[in-house]
Formats: structure tokens, C-alpha cells, sequence
């Protein structure tokens, strides 16, 4: 089954907006048709035909060349289908996400997979701050589905976390997992400062390193549980360095005593 193709021809001089191209929105469409299709800008109107050049196949299976940082929301409200990026995109991408599979073979800008509810968000470099964070004025981050991110996160990742999973290979920023309702939130390499601060409920596991951890969290000793080898057989299909990290006996603190302490980080032991 052969991709649709999508060539960004040049940087685009203004930010566009990529929703409109998901699979279910594209289903049924000839080439003409969605080369007619609006991409939202700040200024002056746009079409897909004006900036990519087409290559029709599946709608189904969608491949974008070239992206650059100009090229936000993309993935947003996607259901099902597969979606595969070449280069660096920009802000919010697999927002709102119900299904499917989205992979950004480069980096990802601020809010990716901000209120993602399914499926699953690979980013093979790094992803930007508040990965899987709300926007202002929201109650709840991400609410479900799994990301994987193969380099760094920035800061606040994990930021009001309600459910679900994030996955970092590399390491990330401050307040990683701040505010965390529930989910599930790993990093292999070394966190910043405050990890889990003021987290209500959910599980941290830092893979490297002695967090600095705010003084609400109570030391609970160190552990080899039964649990973390099953979520590390679970993980084991996203990430195998993480998997092994899981594995390895934990020391435990629980928290945020500063809110309802039901909280959980896991360091080396």
C-alpha cells in the first residue's frame, strides 16, 4: 500500500496550521480535492497545493518530506491511521490524538501530545517543554495513549498528567511530571530539579542520577517489586533501555506530601 505524499516545497514564511491532515479527514478525497484543502496561517491564504507537492496513495498511511518547525498541530484529533513526519515540526503536535500512530522522525516543538487521549506519539529526537501539558487555562494534560520520546524532553513534562504513559530515553527539564493527577511518567537519563512536585497520584521512574527532589516527598526505602517488572514486560515493546532500567531495585518516595501524598517516584537505589 503506497503513502500519500506530502513535499513541503520551502520554509513557509508563516506559521501553518497541519490539522486538517489526518487520515479520517482525508478518506474518500481525490488529489485535487486536497490540494484545495486551507491550511490556517497568521496572514495570507494558503493551500496544501501552494506549499507541498502531492503524491497520491493512501490516505490511510500519510508521509510528510521535509518539515520544518513552521508546521504545528500536526496529528491533531487523529483517530486512526498512521502519520510519519520527516524532520522537525512544530508546536502541539498529536493534540487531542484519539488513535493511531504519529512518528516525528526529528524534533517536536512545546504542548506535544498536549490532551492526547489514545494512541501512540514517537518522537526519535527531542521534544520541546510541557510535553503531554495542558494549555492555559485547561484542567488536565495528557488523558491516555503512549509517547516515546528517543531524545530529551524540556521542562514540565508530564505537566497535570491524567492517565497514560510518557516514555523518554534521554532525559528532561525541570518539574518533570509537576502536578501529576495519574500515568505514568520515565526518563533513562538525569532529570532537573523537582521532579513530581506537587503530584497528587501517578508513578515516576528516573533511570540516572540523584533528583533533587522537594523535601514532601518521604523516603520509603528501596524495593525490587513485583509491579515494576510487569510495567517493564509492558514497556519492553516501546523502549528495551527503559525496560531495563524498570528492572533494576528502586528506592521509593512517596508524595507530594504538600497535596494528597499518593504519589510515587522511583530513583536508583
Amino acid at each position: 500500500m503506497k503513502p500519500l505524499v506530502l513535499t513541503l516545497r520551502q520554509t513557509p514564511e508563516q506559521r501553518l496550521d497541519m490539522s486538517p491532515l489526518v487520515p479520517h479527514r482525508l478518506a474518500g478525497k481525490t488529489a485535487a480535492e486536497i490540494a484545495e484543502i486551507e491550511l490556517q496561517t497568521t496572514r495570507v491564504r494558503v493551500t496544501v497545493g501552494d506549499i507541498f507537492r502531492l503524491r497520491m496513495g493512501e490516505p490511510r498511511q500519510i508521509r510528510i518530506e521535509n518539515a520544518c518547525e513552521r508546521l504545528d498541530w500536526i496529528g491533531q484529533d487523529m483517530m486512526d491511521g498512521e502519520i510519519l513526519v520527516e524532520g522537525n515540526v512544530g508546536i502541539q503536535a498529536g493534540r487531542t490524538m484519539r488513535g493511531g500512530r504519529l512518528t516525528i522522525a526529528g524534533d517536536a516543538g512545546p504542548w506535544a501530545a498536549s490532551a492526547m487521549i489514545g494512541g501512540t506519539l514517537e518522537i526519535t529526537g527531542n521534544a520541546g517543554d510541557r510535553l503531554g501539558g495542558p494549555l492555559a487555562g485547561e484542567m488536565t494534560g495528557m488523558r491516555g495513549g503512549i509517547v516515546i520520546v528517543r531524545g530529551h524532553a524540556g521542562e514540565r513534562a508530564g505537566d497535570r498528567l491524567r492517565r497514560g504513559t510518557i516514555l523518554v530515553e534521554g532525559g528532561a527539564g525541570r518539574y518533570a511530571g509537576c502536578r501529576m493527577v495519574a500515568g505514568t511518567l520515565v526518563a533513562r537519563r538525569k532529570v532537573g530539579p523537582l521532579p513530581g512536585y506537587l503530584m497528587r497520584r501517578g508513578t515516576i521512574v528516573l533511570g540516572e542520577g540523584s533528583a533533587a527532589l522537594s523535601p514532601t516527598f518521604v523516603d520509603s526505602g528501596s524495593h525490587d517489586l513485583v509491579a515494576l517488572r510487569i510495567m517493564a514486560s509492558f514497556f519492553e515493546t516501546y523502549s528495551p533501555r527503559l525496560a531495563s532500567v524498570i528492572r533494576q531495585p528502586r528506592r521509593r518516595f512517596a508524595g507530594d506530601m504538600a497535596v494528597t501524598g499518593k504519589g510515587e517516584i522511583f530513583t536508583p537505589a
